[in-house]
C-alpha cells in the first residue's frame, strides 16, 4: 500500500478490517473484475465472500448480529473495494442504506425481523426514490399508497426507477406519496419496507421487476425499474410504524449514502491512479520512461493531489456523522468533490495510457466507464452545491 489516501487515529480493530479487506481485494476482485464487468456477469463468488468477512453486518449493531463499526470504517471499506471493483461496492451499499435507516428510524419489532438476517446477508436491501419522471426531483413521486377502507392494509400504484438490486434484494425501502392531510408535500412521503422474492418478473402479488436496464459501466450490478399495480401491505410495514415520515428518513439514509458515494469516487480514483504511475514507468518514448517527461510527470502530480483532497475530505464527513453531528454540508461536499476528482483522475490516466486506454485489455477502459455515475449517483453535482449553498447560507448569513 503506497502513501496516499491514508487515515490517521484508526483502531487496532479498523486497521486489521482495513488489512483484510485490502487483501480480499487484491486475491479475489481485482484478478476477476474486468472480465466479469464486461460480460455483466453478477459476481456471486465475491459477494460469497463479503458475506463471510461480515461486512453486510458492518454497521448493524452487535446486539442484532453486526459487527457494530462505525460510518468511517465502513466509508474505507468501500474505498478498498471500489479500488478493485465499483459494481461491488454499489451491492453492498444500498443494503447498508437500508439497515442505517432500520437501525435509526424501524421500531423494535422491525429491527429485530430484519436486522440479524440483514448481518448475515440472508436479507439483502435495495431503497427506492426515484421515479421515471422526477429524477432528483423527489417531491414530485408519483406512487401512492392509499389505505384500503376498514382496513390497516395498503395498495401501493406506481413506478420507480434505478433501484440497485432491484433484482437480488428481497427487502426494499419504497417512498411512496401517502394522504396524511399536511400541507407540506415532505409530510405526506411514507416509506415502506417491501418484501419480494429475488428474481425478475413478478416477485410478489402485485410487484414486478421488468428486468436490469442495460448500462455503459456500473455492471455485474443489477439495476432495476419496480412496477407496482395493486401491491397490497400492511401498516406494519411502514418503517418506524407511523406514515408521514418517510421523507425525512430517506433523506438520513442519502446523507450516509454520500459519504458512501464519495468513498467509491476516492477507491477509483486511487486505482486510476496506481495503473497511470505504473504504465507511465514501463512505457517508453523518445529514449527515456513516459514518467520522465514533464508533461506526464506533472499529470500525475496533479492526480495524487486529487485522490488525496478527495480521501480526507470523505474522512472527515463521516468523522462528522460519527460524532453524532448533522454533516449534510460535509458529505456534500465530498460527494461533489470526490466525484468529481474521480472524473478527472481517471481521464488523466486514460491520456496516460494513451491508444492502450482505448483497448478492453487494459484496466482503466473499464474505469473510464465506471467514473461517470458517481456524478449522478445520490444527486448530481448541481444537486450537491445547491445543498452546500444552502446550508453555507445557514451558517454565513447576516444579522437580522
Amino acid at each position: 500500500m503506497g502513501r496516499l489516501a491514508r487515515t490517521e487515529g484508526l483502531t487496532d480493530i479498523q486497521t486489521e478490517i482495513l488489512a483484510t479487506v485490502h487483501t480480499f481485494v487484491e486475491r479475489e476482485i481485482l484478478p476477476v473484475a474486468t472480465e466479469l464487468e464486461h460480460r455483466d456477469a453478477y459476481p456471486q463468488a465475491i459477494v460469497d465472500g463479503m458475506a463471510e468477512l461480515g461486512l453486510f453486518g458492518l454497521t448493524i449493531p452487535e446486539e442484532y448480529g453486526g459487527l457494530g463499526e462505525s460510518l468511517l470504517t465502513y466509508a474505507l471499506v468501500v474505498e478498498e473495494i471500489a479500488r478493485g471493483w465499483m459494481s461491488v461496492s454499489g451491492i453492498i451499499n444500498t443494503h447498508f442504506i437500508v439497515a442505517y435507516m432500520l437501525a435509526k428510524h424501524g421500531t423494535e419489532e422491525q429491527r429485530q425481523a430484519y436486522l440479524p438476517r440483514m448481518a448475515t446477508g440472508e436479507v439483502r436491501g435495495a431503497f427506492s426514490m426515484s421515479e421515471p419522471g422526477c429524477g432528483s426531483d423527489v417531491a414530485a413521486i408519483r406512487t401512492k399508497a392509499v389505505r384500503e377502507a376498514g382496513s390497516s392494509a395498503y395498495t401501493i400504484d406506481g413506478a420507480k426507477m434505478w433501484l440497485t438490486n432491484g433484482g437480488t434484494a428481497n427487502l426494499v425501502a419504497v417512498l411512496v406519496k401517502t394522504d396524511e392531510g399536511a400541507q407540506s408535500v415532505y409530510k405526506n412521503m411514507t416509506t415502506f419496507l417491501v418484501e419480494k422474492t429475488p428474481g425478475f418478473g413478478e416477485t410478489a402479488p402485485g410487484l414486478t421487476v421488468p428486468g436490469k436496464i442495460e448500462k455503459m459501466g456500473y455492471k455485474g450490478v443489477d439495476t432495476t425499474e419496480l412496477i407496482f399495480s395493486g401491491h397490497r401491505i400492511s401498516a406494519e410495514q411502514i418503517l418506524g410504524g407511523v406514515p408521514g415520515r418517510g421523507f425525512y428518513q430517506m433523506m438520513d439514509g442519502v446523507e450516509v449514502g454520500r459519504v458512501n458515494v464519495a468513498a467509491r469516487g476516492c477507491g477509483v480514483a486511487l486505482r486510476a491512479f496506481e495503473l497511470a504511475v505504473a504504465y507511465a514507468q514501463q512505457r517508453e518514448t523518445f529514449g527515456k520512461k513516459i514518467a520522465e517527461h514533464q508533461a506526464v510527470a506533472f499529470r500525475l502530480a496533479d492526480m495524487a493531489t486529487k485522490v488525496e483532497a478527495a480521501h480526507q475530505m470523505m474522512v472527515m464527513a463521516a468523522r462528522t456523522k460519527d460524532s453524532g453531528a448533522r454533516n449534510d454540508l460535509e458529505a456534500g461536499m465530498a460527494k461533489y468533490l470526490a466525484s468529481e476528482y474521480c472524473h478527472q483522475v481517471v481521464e488523466d490516466a486514460f491520456r496516460i495510457h494513451g491508444g492502450y486506454g482505448f483497448s478492453k485489455e487494459y484496466e482503466i477502459e473499464r474505469l473510464y466507464r465506471e467514473a461517470p455515475m458517481l456524478l449522478i449517483g445520490e444527486g448530481t453535482a448541481d444537486i450537491q452545491r445547491m445543498i452546500i449553498a444552502r446550508r453555507l447560507l445557514e451558517d454565513y448569513g447576516l444579522p437580522g
